[in-house]
């Protein structure tokens, strides 16, 4: 088993058509918090009107639907290799989750783009099974927009029924936390009970997300946020605090899931300049907390985003 999975490493799924229009911008953007100051994101016809740069991370489970998708179904439907099994869509969560912007998208698509799929990472141990992938977001004419990895972990998953590890690609490592110092930006954040049903809009209809009972089920005390909502309530924060809310500023950014959000909850953002790239970028590592908790909810947190004049220390 364990010489299957070695060949499994790397597998490229077929490509998935994906598509968008201004409306479902919108509706992301507003599903990770954007205000009413925030009209170059909310308003179609603001002259600055762009895509939060984040909004490819949807698009695993968006597809090119148009109309409410299934999520089991659609969990389901994605045809992996021989060799690796099917897991449990109620026993699945969020682990990381990254996206680097080569491009600006435009803020509606058309027909003719796809999102590629490759198998770059598969942990096995005693809690379960981890699986990660690398997405490319290709447009019409073959041009690469935007490259982000994303892990799954699948509670009490087993393949071998032991230990298993191998890692092809991956995304770029975050940069410990200083200890010495208070953060350079903090940002304060809230969610609204109302958040769930909003960002579940954009794609992912989940149960989990507006369901108490599936909620109470499995062990959460009731609905939990969107880890992909509360992913882009923090590059909110960093590219407004950092960035000068230009879409265009940001041009990586990564975390990994470490707590539920319940919608509602306040969240604190605390950011670290850690140092400079030749891109003109400084490289930023960051912290997402529940106010509501006290615990970080979004760990490991890295970013390159290119500093407005007025963040500048």
């Amino acid at each position: 088993m364990a010489a299957e999975l070695e060949n499994v490493i790397g597998y490229q799924y077929p490509d998935q058509p994906v598509t968008w229009t201004k409306r479902d911008i919108l509706t992301y953007a507003v599903g990770i918090g954007a205000k009413s100051t925030d009209l170059q994101f909310v308003y179609e016809l603001d002259p600055n009107f762009s895509v939060f740069p984040t909004y490819p991370a949807v698009l695993a489970l968006k597809k090119d639907a148009e109309d409410v998708t299934l999520f089991s179904e659609i969990v389901k439907s994605r045809d992996g290799p021989a060799g690796l099994p099917k897991f449990d869509p109620n026993r699945v969560v969020h682990g990381s989750q990254s996206v680097e912007i080569l491009k600006p998208l435009p803020v509606e698509s058309g027909p003719g783009w796809v999102l590629k799929q490759r198998l770059t990472s598969l942990q096995e141990n005693k809690s379960g099974v981890i699986v990660e992938s690398e997405y490319t977001l290709v447009g019409r004419q073959g041009t690469t927009y935007a490259k982000l990895f994303s892990s799954s972990f699948n509670l009490g998953a087993k393949i071998t029924g032991d230990r298993f590890s191998k890692i092809i690609d991956g995304p770029p490592k975050g940069v410990p936390i200083p200890e010495d110092r208070k953060p350079d930006w903090l940002v304060h954040d809230q969610t609204t009970p109302e958040q769930a049903l909003v960002y579940r809009l954009s794609g992912d209809y989940n149960p989990l997300h507006i369901d108490p009972k599936i909620g109470q089920a499995a062990g959460f005390g009731g609905v939990i946020l969107h880890g992909l909502s509360t992913f882009g309530f923090g590059a909110r924060a960093l590219l407004s605090a950092i960035g000068g809310n230009d879409p265009s500023a940001l041009k990586y950014y990564g975390v990994r899931f470490t707590a539920p959000v319940k919608p509602g909850d306040g969240l604190e953002i605390s950011a670290w300049e850690v140092g400079s790239r030749a891109d003109g970028t400084s490289e930023i590592t960051f912290q997402v907390k529940n106010l509501a908790t006290g615990k970080v909810v979004l760990g490991n947190g890295l970013a390159y985003i290119r500093k407005a004049e007025s963040s500048k220390l």
